[in-house]
C-alpha cells in the first residue's frame, strides 16, 4: 500500500508540474505583475495556487461523473485530450508559450489572481482534460491520495517558483525562461503521446 501510494504520489506530482508549465506560468506571472509591490505579488500567488487547487480538486473527481453524463469512454477522451496537450506541448516548444493564453499580458484587468493566472494560464484546456483523464485512472485509496497530494506538491513548487520569479528572471533572463519552457513542452508531447497511445491501444482492446 505504502508503495503504490509512494510511487503516485512521485509520478502525480512530476505529472502535475509539467502539466501547469512552470516557466510559462513564470514568464506571463512577471509580465502581468510588473510594476506591482512585493505585498500585492505574494497576495496574487496565493489566491492563483488556491484557485487552480479548487479547480484541479472538482476536475480530479469529475472524471467519471462527466465521461457517464456525456456517454463517452476513458479511452476516447484520452485520444481527445491528449491530442489537445499534444498542441499545447507544440506551442511551447515552437515559441515557448501556450497557444490559448498568448496575448495575456496585454489585458487590463483589477484581480489577475484567479483569470487570467489560474485560468487559463496555470490551467488551460489541455490541462483540464489531462487532469480529468489522470483523475479517472486512479482507482484505489492510495492511488487517490498520492494523486491528490501530488497535485497540492506540484503547484506549492510552482508557488515557489513565482515567489523567486524575479530572481529567475535576474539569473536566467527572458531568453533562459524561453528555453526552460520550449524544453518543458518537449517532456509534455512525451506525455500526450503516452495518453493518446494508451487510449488507442485501450479502445483497441475493447473493440
Amino acid at each position: 500500500m505504502l508503495e503504490t501510494f509512494f510511487s503516485t504520489y512521485i509520478s502525480s506530482t512530476i505529472r502535475f508540474l509539467f502539466l501547469l508549465a512552470p516557466f510559462f506560468v513564470v514568464t506571463m506571472f512577471l509580465a502581468l505583475t510588473r510594476g506591482l509591490p512585493a505585498t500585492e505579488k505574494a497576495s496574487i500567488i496565493r489566491r492563483a495556487c488556491i484557485s487552480a487547487f479548487v479547480l484541479g480538486l472538482v476536475l480530479f473527481f469529475a472524471g467519471p461523473l462527466l465521461f457517464s453524463a456525456v456517454g463517452i469512454t476513458l479511452n476516447s477522451f484520452r485520444i481527445g485530450a491528449g491530442s489537445l496537450l499534444f498542441l499545447t506541448a507544440i506551442s511551447l516548444v515552437t515559441s515557448g508559450t501556450r497557444n490559448h493564453a498568448t496575448g495575456l499580458p496585454e489585458e487590463d484587468r483589477d484581480d489577475i489572481a484567479v483569470v487570467p493566472l489560474a485560468i487559463p494560464v496555470m490551467i488551460g484546456p489541455a490541462t483540464i482534460g489531462a487532469i480529468l483523464v489522470y483523475g479517472a485512472e486512479l482507482k484505489t485509496a492510495p492511488e487517490v491520495i498520492g494523486g491528490l497530494l501530488g497535485l497540492v506538491s506540484s503547484l506549492f513548487i510552482l508557488g515557489v517558483l513565482l515567489r523567486l520569479s524575479g530572481y529567475l528572471e535576474k539569473g536566467l533572463g527572458k531568453t533562459g525562461l524561453n528555453i526552460l519552457s520550449k524544453i518543458s513542452g518537449l517532456i509534455l508531447s512525451a506525455m500526450a503521446a503516452e495518453i493518446v497511445l494508451t487510449g488507442i491501444a485501450g479502445f483497441m482492446a475493447s473493440t
